[in-house]
């Protein structure tokens, strides 16, 4: 029989050997939309790609000190921040439970027992009091890895730890992000503010003269009433640029996770992030983290496979135990008390209703499930990274055309005044140039505040913070 059982394993562990894992090619093309490539650099999966910035730490692309100290305060203090480090810190343990299972466990025991067997049970025919002391070392059902079984769980379990770790990292990229972006949305909410303040003041005191001019006649009723209502509309305007300002200053205190004591004098003109440089390919996306999260995920996928292949094969248990043993506790150490127990026990599963069988499914099935959530991420990273290179091209175009045309709205402005000034041009005309003036110089803010937060995502679009 142990002649026929012999092949019978070696055949069943060659069809349970454990394949090496192979990434799988990247659905998405090799260039992104537009980008011109310059000479590739190899990435740590040993592929090659290009990026488009050499720079590596957040601290390098936002150099204004009171970006800086937001986003180190907000890396310090936010809640969310702190449940991702605290589950990184659990798949850590879990990850160390599982590394354990490859190792002995060692114990040590002492005991004592006592028994009374009545005489009509007894080989003497009367009642027998036994009693026994033993105290041991020993090793129970620890499993001899053969066929990597627990080296996979445990290779598993490691590959849940990094994906945890890497989804810290993309959190964190994110806070980044959103620290920026909210910092930058509030200085262009700011300075808009300061443009109605200042557009408010310049209406009252065209509403006031207005009214003079109507006391004396040289100006009619409509034309205060078009002076007031210009008047209400940027009061309405000033209004709600406060509430969005007092909005965008609670969401950056509660990214940055406490009381805000930095006051900034950042402007747009004197913003400072470094611009990207151009050049890239899409495998510089296998650095994102959560890219990286997903192939871990992949990874422990298919340790589990193998983990599931090998619960077919046999499994070798050993217990042992090594110490003393005696009838009275002041002889458990004397000389000759010395006692031993080995146990080795070989288990091969013939009839489990196909539950080896059913669990290898299982583990093959998460395995598809991986991949296509692999692949998924990659498009999806993909796609940020390709609009954002296309929105910082057609804003680059558009920042452009909107400063000319708030440049001529002030020239017309100023034409259209002294044409009123001269009473050649009425108060309607006034009025028109002045909304267009205002409403270029509010655009003009908005899209300056678009061009930099587009270049904040990108940055974490690539991964790079």
């Amino acid at each position: 029989m142990s002649k026929r059982l012999l092949p019978m394993i070696v055949l069943l562990a060659g069809c349970a050997s454990a394949p090496e894992y192979q990434r799988p090619a990247a659905p998405v093309p090799a260039v992104f939309p537009g980008a011109k490539v310059d000479t590739p650099r190899v990435l740590p999966s040993g592929r090659a790609g290009n990026t488009v910035s050499t720079l590596t730490d957040w601290r390098m692309i936002f150099t204004d000190p009171a970006l800086q100290t937001l986003i180190a305060t907000a890396l310090e203090h936010n809640r969310d921040l702190r449940v991702a480090v605290g589950r990184v810190e659990e798949a850590r343990a879990l990850a160390g439970v599982a590394r354990a299972d490859r190792l002995p466990t060692l114990d040590v025991s002492a005991q004592r027992a006592a028994s009374l067997t009545p005489g009509d049970l007894s080989a003497t025919g009367r009642p027998l009091n036994t009693q026994r002391y033993d105290a041991s070392l020993g090793v129970s059902a620890f499993e001899l890895d053969f066929w990597g079984r627990v080296k996979n769980l445990d290779a598993a379990a490691r590959a849940v730890y990094l994906a945890s770790e890497e989804a810290r990292r993309a959190f964190q990229a994110a806070l980044i992000a959103d620290v920026a972006n909210t910092w930058l949305t509030q200085l262009e909410l700011t300075e808009r503010l300061a443009l109605t303040t200042a557009t408010v003041e310049s209406r009252t005191q065209t509403r006031f003269l207005i009214g003079k001019r109507r006391d004396v006649g040289l100006a009619g009723e409509i034309d205060y009433l078009q002076a007031d209502g210009a008047y209400q509309n940027a009061l309405a305007e000033s209004a709600s640029l406060a509430r969005q300002q007092a909005a965008t200053a609670n969401a950056l205190q509660l990214l940055v996770g406490t009381a805000i004591g930095v006051s900034s004098q950042s402007t747009f003109q004197g913003i400072a992030i470094a611009e990207p440089q151009e050049g890239l390919v899409s495998d510089t996306l296998l650095a994102r983290p959560d890219v990286r999260a997903a192939e871990q995920k992949l990874i422990a996928a298919h340790a589990n496979i193998n983990a599931a292949r090998a619960a077919f094969l046999p499994k070798i248990l050993l217990t042992a135990t090594a110490g003393t043993a005696s009838r009275a506790l002041s002889g458990l150490f004397a000389a000759g008390s010395g006692a031993w127990a080995f146990a080795p026990v070989l288990r091969l599963p013939i009839f489990d209703a196909g539950r080896n069988a059913e669990n290898l499914d299982v583990a093959l099935a998460r395995k598809n499930i991986a991949v296509a959530e692999y692949e998924k991420t990659l498009q999806q990273a993909f796609r940020e990274v390709a609009d954002l290179l296309t929105a910082r091209q057609h804003l680059a175009t558009q920042i452009v055309a909107q400063e000319a045309n708030t440049n001529a709205q002030s020239s017309r402005l100023k034409l259209v005044e002294a044409r009123y000034n001269a009473g050649v041009s009425n108060h309607l005309e006034l009025l028109d140039a002045q909304r267009e003036h205002f409403a270029a110089q509010q655009s003009t803010l908005t899209i300056r505040r678009q061009q930099w937060s587009t270049t904040v995502n990108l940055y974490k679009a690539l991964g790079v913070f």
